[in-house]
């Protein structure tokens, strides 16, 4: 059987926890900064913590599931 192939563009921007919790990180945080409050900067600095039904899709991607 030949090997799995991960989705590369899943793999950069998903990370999957130890827990099998899948974190992100949020849009809208790289550019234009100045523009934006302190506080929706450091709000969107937290990591997000995706849905189940996305989740499961996700760690399909990544070979996990």
């Amino acid at each position: 059987m030949p090997k799995k192939k991960v989705r590369k563009s899943v793999a950069r921007r998903f990370k999957v926890t130890k827990t099998g919790k899948v974190l992100f990180g949020h849009q809208y945080a790289s550019h234009h900064k100045s523009s934006k409050s302190k506080s929706r900067l450091r709000r969107l600095k937290i990591k997000g913590v995706l849905a189940k039904g996305f989740a499961k899709k996700v760690k399909q991607m990544l070979g996990k599931a």
